[in-house]
């Protein structure tokens, strides 16, 4: 079993050694030579301790191996991702809709090939019972030979230790057992109820609002705005009094980029995160939503796109668009002076790229229509994402015509993006990388301002953090807070 789980599953794992080593040097032949043995005897332990403390228990673990570490290594292959503990984040923050995506014949054919079938042998097979005395004599054999022959390569610890996360996340079954459980240890551990703020105190009873566009995916050098080739900004690079900014995501997941999007500052514990904040000082707090992924929002009018679509009309209703349906009449019906919206898209969510528009927004072609991204063209993948872009600019285009019609209100709107993304660069695709080996195209991100007052002057940022949400906000808002930090306002 752990021969057949080394064939099965490892071509990734040495696919990466081969490229970061010099595989013909005399040193690199001894860690080749000592990673596979080291697998092969180190997985072939811990199965063997398993089976003799349970033989049912040692199967039903095998099976839930061969078939979990088949669909890992189909995403690895596909996706070139790296099951690490954000990616196990990532993983369990994803809905259907979003899973469903996923789905192809290739995925099929892993799970059947190298999980359904070696299942059925594991289930039918007969285990050999093994006297104590046997135990522990191979068991100790086993562990002397592992650590002699860890220490055999003392040269190559840094190596290892260097890139011990991608070697992690790439280790059949471990990547994803390990991760699994280190998740929920840390969950468990972060705070069950957040970190209340300190009071703020509202200045003035002038009509403000402020609209906070979450992007889903949106990486800035795809926008025109930012200076690329392609005209993916035609409206919003006409519109008046619009800023943009380099920015960067704290992370390149869902959860932890709009986690720091909302919160004060960036930090492991969960603080009071901005829309709480702001409804609990008696601001209206509005949530819309076509994502997942958010920080628990204690507020009343929170509505995901399902139930957005019963004052909604025309084909954009089945799109993102549905979060604007009704907006401008629920702020004019407002009964409080100060309005904070939050608008959680998902338009740039891969890899069913061309899914997320209307027809009539596929500018760029051709564009790929399949979910294995790398059996796509660049051309064809760059141009599915890019029209989603010029969608994301229709879309926000839309929400500044709108604000602008509130003459009573001064008026602000702020598109951040959750992360980047990587389209086929360096074989990389999609997101969910470590930061600490991500490249720049899954954290390099818009951030774009619009202010309905030309006098509402901006200070000459060169690069903003997404934490910057949270203290503008307040400012543009006038609401008064020991919390407020002027350095990460984006205003004068």
């Amino acid at each position: 079993m752990s021969v057949l789980n080394f064939l099965f599953f490892h071509l990734p794992f040495f696919s990466f050694v081969f490229k970061n080593i010099d595989y013909k040097s005399l040193n690199g032949i001894v860690l080749v030579l000592s990673l596979v043995i080291l697998m092969l005897v180190l997985n072939a332990f811990v199965l063997y301790l398993i089976f003799f403390l349970s033989r049912l228990v040692g199967k039903i673990l095998l099976i839930f191996f061969f078939i979990g570490s088949s669909i890992a290594v189909y995403f690895i292959n596909t996706y070139s991702v790296i099951i690490d503990e954000t990616m196990v984040g990532n993983i369990l923050n994803t809905n259907y809709s979003e899973s469903s995506s996923f789905f192809s014949i290739k995925l099929i054919l892993y799970v059947v090939l190298l999980g359904i079938l070696p299942s059925i042998y594991i289930a039918k097979v007969k285990i050999e019972n093994v006297k104590l005395k046997r135990f522990l004599i191979t068991s100790a054999l086993s562990l002397l030979f592992i650590i002699i022959l860890i220490f055999a390569n003392a040269s190559n610890w840094l190596w290892i230790d260097k890139n011990s996360k991608t070697l992690g996340g790439l280790a059949m079954p471990w990547s994803y057992t390990v991760n699994f459980t280190r998740f929920y240890i840390h969950q468990q551990q972060e705070n069950k109820k957040e970190i209340l703020l300190p009071d703020a105190k509202i200045m003035d009873n002038k009509k403000a609002v402020v609209v906070l566009v979450i992007g889903e995916s949106a990486r800035s050098q795809n926008f025109s705005l930012y200076g690329y080739k392609k005209n993916t900004n035609p409206l919003l690079s006409k519109i008046p009094n619009l800023h943009h900014f380099e920015a960067t995501s704290c992370s390149t997941y869902t959860t932890a980029g709009v986690k720091c999007i909302l919160e004060h500052k960036n930090s492991g514990d969960l603080y009071e995160i901005l829309p709480n904040y702001l409804f609990r000082n008696d601001v209206d707090v509005v949530w819309r939503t076509s994502n997942w992924g958010e920080p628990p929002v204690h507020i009343k009018d929170y509505k995901k796109t399902e139930q957005l679509t019963s004052n909604c009309q025309g084909e954009g209703c089945s799109y993102d668009e549905a979060l604007l349906a009704g907006l401008k009449e629920q702020i004019l019906a407002s009964k409080k002076d100060k309005i904070f919206i939050v608008l959680h898209t998902s338009t740039s969510h891969g890899p069913t790229y061309s899914k997320k528009y209307p027809a009539q927004f596929e500018m760029f072609k051709p564009v790929c229509n399949s979910v294995e991204l790398g059996k796509c063209s660049k051309e064809e993948l760059v141009n599915a994402y890019d029209n989603t872009i010029v969608y994301t600019d229709y879309i926000l285009n839309r929400l500044i015509e709108d604000l602008k019609e509130l003459k009573q209100y001064q008026s602000a709107m702020l598109f951040v993006s959750d992360h980047g993304e990587s389209l086929g660069e360096n074989n990389l695709y999609m997101h969910g990388l470590p930061m600490s080996i991500a490249p720049k195209e899954q954290y390099d991100i818009p951030f774009i301002v619009w202010v309905s007052d030309p006098a509402k002057e901006l200070k000459p940022n060169k690069i903003l953090t997404q934490n910057h949400v949270f203290h503008s906000v307040l400012n543009f808002l006038n609401i008064q807070s020991p919390i407020y930090d002027e350095s990460m306002d984006i205003f004068k």
